[in-house]
């Protein structure tokens, strides 16, 4: 891992003095949150259009324990260990994250981000932190491009057998 990867890579205690030292200087925080078990294309779109709402670009990645109990035995496919590095590597991305729980509600509380970014396959009514987001101040903005991609899909894609072709 690079230097400025693992400068990304944070406790949520250094991300919470990153983010006062961020705030200080008038940025504002964006919150993008997910597994990330097998990064495609859907992500970084997502990714990039969180980053097109200004300031800084916190992504929260859930750690194996949490992804395992939202996927099922098997996921994720890499640890969460790669899941950050990959993610820091990007350059939409100022901070990383890995949370344990279900969902990012106690991450909202700490760092208290001015916007949420999610995905298209949500709406602001159904982001289930919206409530804690709404709490804190900040609002939901739904990113990226039309829900058309998902790693359980290609994960799955890829261990059915395919028919042969006709010819």
């Amino acid at each position: 891992m690079n230097s400025t990867t693992s400068r990304k890579i944070l406790t949520r205690e250094r991300l919470r003095e990153r983010i006062e030292q961020w705030r200080g200087a008038g940025e504002k925080i964006t919150l993008a949150n997910g597994c990330f078990d097998l990064l495609h294309v859907g992500h970084i779109r997502y990714l990039d259009a969180a980053r097109q709402l200004g300031g800084k670009l916190v992504v929260a990645v859930n750690s194996d324990e949490s992804v395992r109990a939202l996927k099922g035995e098997g996921r994720p496919l890499m640890p969460a260990a790669e899941r950050a590095e990959i993610l820091a590597a990007l350059t939409a991305v100022d901070a990383v994250v890995v949370f344990a729980e279900p969902d990012v509600r106690a991450l909202i509380r700490e760092i208290r981000p001015d916007l949420q970014a999610k995905g298209t396959d949500y709406t602001p009514e159904t982001v289930p932190e919206r409530d804690v987001l709404a709490e804190c101040g900040g609002r939901v903005v739904i990113t990226g491009d039309p829900k058309g991609h998902s790693a359980t899909e290609i994960i799955e894609s890829r261990l059915t057998p395919r028919k042969p072709s006709a010819r």
